[in-house]
């Protein structure tokens, strides 16, 4: 595979070379000189392996940025938690429509919690511990950047009630989510202004970079959906999740074969140093 990589790579830059392993036979660097884009489409046809074209600095990223729903975690929250309601499958399809780009997203989330009207609070504990389990690598990640000085951003289009515990049990320091509106222990069908959407979601990429005082090129993001795409391009480096097309086709890169963690070896961390606490 390295050297079909390596034959791709040299139609671009005749003196591509591999540099080394990080973890022998699962993750590699080739170097080359050219322009990136140029790069990635020669390898896009490569098949069975996650390829992340970028420049050689910085390599390390100093704030991750994360979608949860269907990224930090497995799930869609709403649809989970409508199931609990008996309409699993007309908010589903719905959310899926969200995600693909082709309803606005403040409405079509309103449209949803409109629906679920009359939940009892205490199903969203349930919901949380019955349905919702992080994706593989999630904790590693963002555990080994954490430990490594990187902050943690895990920003969603769902629920505050879902994203503080996943934030709590992954380890990200912030957190910017929707709040559900509850009256007498039931949920009102209302969403708390101002609704993360896309624009709120890039923002809060900005505020958190500048804050740090930190350049676009030290930021990493990732997500799935089509209302990921402004905070994926304001990254310096923006990554689609087993994305939707909307999503890929903007993203620099896709992980489609590996768990989260495997954007440890795309920031150059050897296996052996990741942390699993």
């Amino acid at each position: 595979m390295i050297d079909r990589a390596l034959g791709l790579l040299r139609e671009v830059d005749p003196g591509a070379v591999f540099a080394h392993w990080i973890d022998e036979g699962d993750a590699a660097d080739l170097n080359f000189a050219g322009d990136i884009k140029t790069a990635r489409w020669a390898l896009a046809s490569l098949d069975g392996v996650d390829v992340v074209v970028q420049p050689n600095e910085p390599r390390w990223r100093r704030l991750f940025v994360a979608d949860m729903d269907s990224t930090i975690i497995g799930q869609e929250c709403i649809d989970e938690l409508a199931d609990y309601a008996g309409l699993k499958d007309k908010v589903a399809r719905i959310t899926e429509r969200a995600m693909q780009g082709e309803l606005d997203f403040p409405s079509a989330l309103r449209e949803r919690v409109r629906l679920l009207a009359g939940l009892d609070q205490s199903e969203l504990a349930r919901c949380l511990d019955e349905r919702v389990h992080l994706t593989a690598g999630a904790r590693t990640l963002v555990q080994t950047m954490r430990a490594g000085g990187a902050s943690c951003l895990l920003v969603s289009g769902g629920f505050l009630s879902f994203a503080e515990p996943v934030a709590r049990k992954v380890g990200f320091d912030r957190v910017r989510a929707n709040r559900l509106i509850f009256a007498g222990g039931k949920l009102s069908g209302e969403v708390g202004d101002p609704i993360v959407d896309a624009l709120a979601k890039r923002d809060a990429l900005i505020e958190a970079r500048e804050e740090l005082g930190l350049g676009r090129e030290d930021v990493l993001s990732v997500g799935d959906g089509a209302n990921d795409k402004l905070m994926i391009e304001e990254a310096g480096l923006g990554l689609a999740f087993r994305g939707k097309p909307a999503l890929v086709e903007v993203a620099d890169a896709e992980l489609k074969h590996h768990g989260l963690d495997a954007l440890l070896w795309v920031q150059g961390v050897r296996r052996r140093d990741w942390f699993r606490g």
